[in-house]
């Protein structure tokens, strides 16, 4: 199978290479069509965002507004800092001027001058990669004022990468642009959309790495052929970051709708020992988790994984075998979106420290089954309740772990209690805290 985002060339992250494989070539076919046809192919690809949402590229752009006297944005959202997401830094090392080039596509299509390029914080490696291609490329004159004699255009743009202060909460794209403004890392109420008040005020498109990267092969091999591949609701390749309990963990650039079960056992090798599969987060940390008997049959797309009654996210499948303690795992996942919740929310900001209270005290050894209709209770409570999507990532992990677990949470609190089991908790509403106990 072909790879488009992670084509085994190699030293494919040198502009020379890249020049000598086609680059910068659908770049130069962009600039000769209009803005209105390369939205309408990137719409009709079916090419649907990698960054969690799966929401259509094409219809995203064709938002930005087309006549405005205010500039436009575009970021690239590389803040990958979801646990269980390691593709985008793939990316960066491996095939930086594919997303230079889909960049500078996506600029033109949406009528921006200057796209920011978000890079974790933490990634310092990635962003000396991504910073020395982009010096190259200005160096060549395919990004800057340069590009005007290079294509022989009239657009020309710039590209700045930009580094995050190290918080999760700045890949949710308004609390991204808050950051680049240089401003806490809140996110914004909605509306209005960024499209229409986005950085500084201006109409903005915030666009994940991988989705980017994309883009210059669309335009280079038309709309029809990315259509081809894969499931035709959701097509082309993802990128897959199989971690956890497999033989081989890594990236694995496959068509979407493969299935589950062969990028674990086909492509990861397998679990080791040939132990049984507990359970499988499909999407990243933050979605909804798979019983082990449940991932027969399920294929790595956004539709089949919502009728599985779980999402793609971000394509980090973590896996866990039959020996995991789920108390510990998730107690874990909850301390990380408890210390990452940027406080604006009460929901979120109470919530998430109930969480982790509570399954420490399951970890502890001194929790009740009444804990586990806490849980879900709290998290109810969160869901929906937030203004940006963190208090769905805190609150599904824990839901739906113990819904699908309900059996093994029982036993495992069973087996660590004797005293009897308190009354269950309905309502965190009508019930009344003690401050000390919100305090320990």
């Amino acid at each position: 199978m072909e790879k488009i985002v992670l084509p085994d060339i190699k030293d494919f992250h040198k502009l020379e290479v890249y020049l000598q494989h086609g680059g910068y070539t659908a770049a130069k076919k962009a600039f000769t069509q209009s803005t209105d046809d390369i939205i309408d192919q990137v719409k009709r690809s079916g090419l649907r965002g990698r960054g969690g949402a799966a929401f259509s590229t094409g219809l995203k752009w064709s938002f930005m507004p087309k006549t405005t006297d205010k500039p436009k944005y575009l970021c690239v959202n590389g803040d990958e800092s979801e646990p269980g997401s390691f593709k985008d830094r793939q990316i960066f090392e491996f095939n930086p001027h594919q997303l230079i080039e889909g960049t500078i596509i996506s600029c033109y299509a949406i009528g921006a001058k200057v796209a920011y390029i978000y890079i974790r914080g933490e990634y310092h490696k990635w962003i000396k990669l991504m910073q020395k291609a982009l010096d190259d490329a200005y160096a060549a004159g395919y990004v800057g004022d340069k590009m005007k004699e290079t294509f022989g255009t009239d657009f020309y743009c710039d590209i700045y990468i930009h580094k995050g202060a190290g918080a999760y909460i700045c890949g949710e794209e308004s609390a991204l642009m808050n950051s680049i403004e240089g401003k806490r890392g809140y996110p914004r109420v909605k509306p209005p959309f960024p499209a229409q008040n986005g950085l500084w005020g201006c109409p903005t498109t915030i666009n994940n790495v991988e989705t980017i990267t994309n883009v210059p092969p669309i335009i280079n091999k038309g709309w029809e052929w990315f259509a081809s591949i894969g499931e035709p609701k959701h097509p082309g390749t993802i990128l897959f970051g199989v971690s956890g309990h497999v033989n081989k963990p890594g990236v694995y650039e496959l068509p979407s709708g493969t299935l589950l079960t062969d990028i674990i056992y086909n492509y990861a090798g397998g679990i080791p020992g040939n132990k049984k599969i507990l359970c499988v987060i499909p999407g990243g940390s933050s979605m909804p988790p798979l019983r082990g008997d449940q991932i027969e049959g399920v294929k790595m797309d956004a539709e089949s994984l919502r009728a599985a009654g779980s999402a793609i996210g971000t394509g980090g499948i973590m896996v866990m075998d039959e020996d995991t303690d789920l108390v510990k795992v998730l107690a874990r996942i909850a301390h990380f979106y408890h210390h990452e919740s940027c406080g604006q929310c009460t929901p979120c900001r109470e919530g998430t420290g109930w969480l982790e209270k509570i399954l420490k005290r399951l970890v502890a050894g001194k929790g009740s089954v009444s804990d586990l209709d806490l849980l879900i209770t709290v998290a109810n409570q969160i869901e929906g309740n937030t203004i940006c999507a963190l208090g769905e990532a805190a609150a599904w992990p824990v839901k739906f772990m113990v819904e699908r677990f309900r059996d093994y949470f029982e036993q495992r609190v069973s087996k660590e209690i004797s005293l009897p089991v308190a009354n269950k908790v309905h309502s965190m509403r009508h019930t009344v805290i003690p401050v000390e106990e919100i305090k320990h």
